[in-house]
């Protein structure tokens, strides 16, 4: 298949296969006409690259994915350079996760002050209550 029908099976588009074709990522095959030529397993590699991308892989960290795509296994995480590169991506998402739950504790906090005092600088503070009767 050629690189325009390539771009749309795979949602994106030529001048992304251009870029991951120059990054070394997505093979260049040339028909003799010139015109760059691919195949299921170019798809499979970019369906491999996206997927990636879209948990917030960048494109270098795709890169051990794609080369075990390339030595013939089934899949992209079936080797250890690729696992590895999952152990790390985790690692950065725990660690994520840790600065976001001390910020929500903080930002709850100050919210639950400004609240408070907020409520105490009300005009006049809360109604009086009138008694009648004498």
């Amino acid at each position: 298949m050629r690189i325009g029908e390539l771009a749309e099976r795979a949602g994106t588009t030529t001048r992304t296969l251009r870029y991951y074709e120059s990054r070394g990522l997505l093979p260049a095959r040339r028909a003799v006409n010139g015109y760059r030529t691919y195949d299921e397993d170019d798809l499979r590699l970019l369906q491999q690259i996206r997927t990636l991308q879209d948990f917030g892989f960048e494109l270098e960290e795709t890169r051990p994915f794609v080369d075990c795509l390339r030595a013939g296994h089934p899949a992209g995480d079936a080797c250890p350079a690729s696992l590895a590169v999952y152990r790390r991506k985790l690692g950065e998402l725990d660690s994520l996760i840790e600065q976001l739950q001390s910020v929500r504790v903080q930002v709850g906090a100050e919210l639950a002050r400004a609240e408070l005092e907020a409520e105490a600088e009300l005009p006049g503070g809360p109604e009086p209550r009138c008694e009648l009767g004498g």
